[in-house]
């Protein structure tokens, strides 16, 4: 390819791409199974450093001072700053695997937490392809498949910290664009002025468990735990996401370095239109353009970024002595830019487990203004006893 050739010639288009389902695709993702991909394009961070955590906390709008406050922390179970647990996105988010020219969303996530990440832990992911499911039928976009990745997060002391099961649901986007009509829905969403002051005084009085310990004894079946609101969503709310290192698979680059890469690689990008710029395909999640041609209505959120939402909300309720042990979540909905999401979940069950640990069982969710629950999960929380002095 010489330099005089444009970026069409390179076979960038301003369409996103739009494969097809084939045997021959099928087969070579089956022979793919049980593979470990290449993890370095997508690493955003290996060092929990303080600002690197600090960053990544308020890229996802958690202001628990166990992960930010020096002073605060120093006097915390740890003695020191420690990541939420959901910094592991921020060390990867994810990897990309075949599936040349399907469109993807995230569908659902399972993780185990095995240990905290203290300040200036060194994290390597591994990340090993699974599997795959289908074609089924799809609503969304005539046949879909869902395919498993197995991402692991590995401290400096080869110590697992998480495992962390992603699913995503493959489709064909001619197919989700052809659908996209008939789920239209008013976007923006029409807030109104009192709307907007009962969000932002909900968000205002948000206050974290912080020292002061939930004891496993005082919580009852049925107990709900405390409400995070997120939103309106906005764009430098997705841009926050992207700064604190969470999100890009692969990561995001500029100008010359960013064209290279397109070029070696014409279906990463399109070319916006409007802006005669080349893009990410990640820009779905900032982009209504883009957003669009992936079937959705507007721009969306990221679906590691709910979860992030909703790890806030437990750990906000668990308080620092609480150790957060499993998170399950399926993502049913999209969240668009101007929604607001309340999280929240309620305890099913008390038990000790297998570990010894004084856990409690909740059933979890993410309801935006439409009553819709975009993200049902379920989650683990292990909590201090009375039985031991704690």
């Amino acid at each position: 390819m010489t330099t005089s050739q444009t970026a069409s010639d390179a076979g960038i288009t301003n369409e996103l791409a739009a494969g097809k389902f084939t045997e021959e695709m099928l087969t070579g993702m089956r022979d793919l199974i049980g593979t470990e991909l290449r993890t370095e394009a997508c690493v955003n961070n290996e060092y929990a450093t303080r600002l690197s955590i600090l960053r990544f906390a308020e890229g996802v709008g958690d202001d628990n001072p166990l992960w930010a406050d020096e002073e605060y922390a120093a006097h915390g179970p740890f003695g020191e700053i420690v990541a939420p647990p959901s910094f592991i996105f921020a060390c990867l988010g994810g990897v990309q695997v075949g599936w040349r020219g399907l469109g993807g969303f995230h569908a659902e996530t399972d993780i185990t937490f095995h240990r905290p990440i203290r300040v200036d832990d060194k994290i390597k992911a591994r990340v090993f392809f699974d599997g795959f499911d289908g074609p089924d039928a799809s609503k969304f976009a005539g046949r879909r498949i869902k395919d498993y990745l197995r991402q692991e997060y590995w401290n400096q002391h080869d110590e697992l910290v998480a495992s962390f099961i992603c699913s995503r649901i493959r489709f064909e986007r001619t197919e989700a664009q052809a659908r996209r009509q008939a789920r239209e829905i008013e976007l923006p969403h029409p807030w109104t002025e009192p709307e907007i002051e009962k969000i932002e005084s909900d968000i205002l009085a948000e206050t974290p468990r912080g020292a002061e310990p939930r004891y496993w004894e005082d919580v009852s079946v049925g107990d709900e735990i405390g409400v995070i609101t997120k939103g309106p969503i906005g764009l430098t709310d997705e841009i926050a996401y992207i700064a604190s290192g969470a999100a890009p698979i692969p990561r995001l680059s500029a100008h010359g370095i960013a064209l290279r890469r397109y070029r070696k690689h014409p279906r990463w990008a399109y070319r916006d239109p409007a802006t005669s710029a080349l893009e990410p395909v990640y820009s779905v999640h900032y982009n209504d353009y883009a957003a669009k041609l992936q079937g959705a209505q507007l721009a969306y959120d990221v679906g590691i970024q709910r979860t992030c939402w909703q790890i806030h909300s437990l750990t906000h309720w668990a308080g620092d002595q609480g150790t957060l042990k499993a998170i399950h979540g399926q993502y049913r909905a999209h969240v668009y830019l101007s929604d607001v999401i309340r999280l929240g979940g309620r305890v099913l069950a008390k038990e000790i487990d297998e570990d010894g640990d004084h856990i409690v069982r909740l059933e979890t969710w993410a309801f935006n203004q439409r009553e819709q629950n975009c993200m049902p999960g379920s989650a683990v929380i292990a909590l201090p006893h009375r039985d031991n002095g704690q």
